[in-house]
């Protein structure tokens, strides 16, 4: 079961949320996009009837349900929503502590591992630079990264790839076919090398 607290004061805030809709069923869906990196956001949505996913973990709460997506259970480990009332209406807060930490075991999803690789091994290497990379997408099985700071534009930017970034991933995520970078290297502005 999910170790997240939702407070009775945001389930009630929830319950009157959900009951506007006009849709019978309709839940709210817990999940953390980027999970495990510093852009890591904890987000509640709207959940119609049929937009959950097989392995969601259910929650049954005061007078509606709520799906955690299976990938963020970790990440929201020791979680709160609540919700408090001010003189502006009221505010719900989410608490996730656990959002940004990198989280990678055995069976963790592709994109998990080679963002823990990016934010724990690649950029504190590109950060003296004042370089960054982060992971755009997969496509087939190739990791599509995005570099920026003093990445983009740098004349060293193909050796940075193929001799750091792309052989530390391939030997850290077997799974992975291959590396791309789809930066935009004519911006030359804030380049560590021109």
């Amino acid at each position: 079961m999910a170790q997240i607290e939702i407070t009775p004061a945001a389930q009630g805030y929830l319950a009157g949320l959900l009951d506007k809709q006009d849709c019978d069923g309709i839940a709210i869906r817990l999940f953390v996009a980027d999970p495990g990196t510093p852009r890591a956001e904890t987000c509640i949505a709207y959940c119609r009837p049929g937009e959950e996913q097989a392995d969601d973990e259910v929650l049954e709460l005061d007078g509606f349900r709520a799906f955690v997506e299976q990938r963020s259970l970790p990440y929201l480990e020791d979680g709160r929503v609540d919700y408090a009332e001010d003189r502006m209406g009221g505010q719900l807060t989410i608490r996730a502590p656990n959002s940004r930490m990198p989280q990678v075991r055995e069976d963790s999803p592709v994109e998990d591992k080679i963002n823990y690789v990016l934010y724990n091994e690649i950029n504190p290497g590109l950060a003296a630079h004042g370089g960054v990379v982060s992971l755009e997408e997969i496509v087939e099985g190739v990791a599509v990264l995005q570099f920026g700071g003093g990445c983009q534009g740098c004349g060293m930017v193909d050796v940075t790839l193929k001799e750091g970034v792309e052989r530390t991933l391939m030997e850290r995520v077997p799974e992975l076919a291959g590396v791309r970078d789809v930066t935009d290297h004519s911006d030359r502005s804030q380049a560590y090398y021109r």
